[in-house]
């Protein structure tokens, strides 16, 4: 490769990568929270898009006829930029893991787009000018209209061969878990606290129940409804000015602006002599203006979240 295509490579990744790390900076600045802002479809959706058009729009017209290059070619700078702000630690891992879908996605779309309009050639300058201002004048809209604060649910299940009464030892109180028990896959990979132990001060309602993780995330429980060996509601708060900094993306803050999880219910079930189902759901809520997207995902944690913790319980209350 010459020293002119080296060059040019360079410019079809650096102004893409350059670009979106401009407007990583104007959407994560706190003192313009109230017009733009990180956790919006303006960000999300659009910033990728126009990475792809730019992409391609700095390409040559032989390179851009090629579907493939159109649909490929824009995730370069999409990855430098995902490699520049975490190594600059400006992005946490967790968050990039959970947008690369989407700016993969939206990226080759703006690729597929801006090929278009350079194959046919009509005022390029003009469309890709007028592309690159437009979050700067979406995001302002997006923010005046708000966010959507809709609940979800997430329910989950795991059948015990044990007594009812051993169950439910385990289910009011969990004694220390050592790292190795824990099989929250998904959680792993996203480095969020892992559960610890739960400590309950009486059985009955009212009881005060603290569900404690690592790194300083701890969910206060009070008990809403209480009936011995069978059921127990709670509901959940998790205070943000408890857990450090360094513990969660400051997206993701488990009641925080974007999420929150409201209360939860362990329900047993006997199905037979020797069998009994174990049921675990808890409500959460969501404010963001991608609900959509990010209920899949918020969902997704807090069944593993449960799952990881009903495995640990059926174990013990097994003997295993």
């Amino acid at each position: 490769m010459n020293q002119k295509k080296i060059l040019t490579v360079i410019k079809i990744i650096s102004i893409p990568t350059l670009y979106a790390l401009a407007l990583r900076y104007v959407f994560g600045e706190s003192t313009w929270s109230g017009v733009f802002n990180m956790m919006s479809k303006t960000f999300l959706f659009l910033l990728p898009s126009i990475v792809g058009a730019l992409t391609v729009y700095f390409s040559s017209a032989e390179k851009v006829e090629k579907i493939s290059y159109r649909i490929f070619a824009p995730w370069a700078p999409i990855f430098a930029f995902f490699v520049i702000t975490l190594f600059f630690a400006i992005e946490g891992w967790p968050c990039l893991v959970m947008i690369l879908p989407i700016f993969l996605l939206a990226a080759s779309f703006g690729g597929l787009i801006g090929g278009y309009f350079k194959l046919k050639k009509k005022d390029n300058n003009i469309y890709i000018s007028a592309l690159t201002i437009l979050p700067l004048l979406l995001s302002p809209l997006e923010n005046f209209i708000g966010a959507d604060s809709s609940p979800y649910k997430a329910y989950t299940f795991i059948d015990i061969n044990a007594p009812a009464e051993k169950i439910w030892d385990n289910v009011t109180r969990v004694r220390e878990i050592k790292e190795d028990d824990d099989k929250g896959w998904l959680t792993r990979l996203l480095n969020f606290p892992r559960p610890v132990k739960a400590e309950l001060n009486f059985e009955g309602t009212g009881a005060y129940r603290e569900a404690i993780f690592t790194n300083g995330l701890v969910f206060h429980e009070t008990v809403t409804e209480y009936i011995d060996n069978k059921k127990m509601s709670f509901t959940i708060k998790a205070l943000p000015h408890e857990i450090p900094l360094t513990t969660m993306d400051e997206h993701l803050v488990v009641g925080g602006k974007y999420f929150d999880v409201l209360n939860g219910t362990y329900q047993l079930e006997q199905l037979n002599e020797k069998t009994c189902r174990l049921h675990l759901w808890s409500n959460f809520k969501l404010t963001t203006t991608f609900n959509f997207y990010a209920s899949w995902w918020a969902e997704k944690i807090m069944k593993d979240i449960q799952n990881n913790i009903l495995q640990i319980e059926k174990k013990r209350a097994e003997g295993k």
